[in-house]
């Protein structure tokens, strides 16, 4: 059985929004680091397959290819992409293998499967879904040291609350912290 592990790039104030049209751009850039970048691949481990919403798919389809030929870069190339998709026929960057027609079902199956661990990075609608469906295993938070304000958050409000057990945290001295918290489940109140 594999494990599903979310991993998020995160400001304080809970913003996961990076890149692309947002109006502070690259806020993660400053704190890159052979370090931190080292602590990044020593949490995802080298082999992986990856579950990606559509979007996060495109965007990186359109930059890890070309990206260069450094260990990150090679472990994403080379990780199958599970895509949550209704048009899988227009896939290109792979490997890439099929969810089918209900995203949900095909994640419950292919976590049943024998294979390398499954992560989500980005994609925060699926990492909603499968966190209330008790699907997920493994919360890596890569938490940065800047307050955003306002950008598009891990979880929306609606989400249920949820309980998460500390496993471990690793430090950069930019002040980047690799946080690894194990799922529980439903919050105790």
């Amino acid at each position: 059985m594999r494990k599903i592990r979310i991993f998020e790039h995160i400001s304080l104030d809970g913003v996961i929004e990076h890149d692309g049209d947002y109006e502070y751009g690259a806020w993660t850039a400053p704190y890159r680091s052979p370090g931190g970048a080292a602590a990044l691949l020593d949490s995802y481990g080298i082999n992986f397959d990856l579950l990606l919403g559509r979007t996060t798919y495109d965007l990186w389809s359109a930059y890890w290819p070309t990206a260069g030929n450094f260990p990150m870069a090679k472990a994403i190339n080379a990780a199958t992409k599970y895509v949550a998709t209704h048009h899988p026929d227009s896939l290109q960057w792979g490997p890439y293998g099929k969810l089918g027609e209900d995203v949900i079902a095909g994640i419950r199956d292919l976590k049943a499967t024998d294979g390398p661990d499954l992560i989500i990075w980005g994609s925060s609608t699926i990492t909603s879904v499968l966190l209330a469906g008790g699907l997920v295993d493994d919360v890596v938070l890569v938490t940065y040291p800047v307050l955003l304000g306002r950008g598009r958050r891990l979880f929306s409000e609606e989400y249920d609350a949820r309980e998460l057990e500390y496993v471990s945290t690793i430090s950069t001295p930019a002040g980047l912290q690799v946080n690894h918290y194990k799922y529980v489940g439903a919050l105790k109140s």
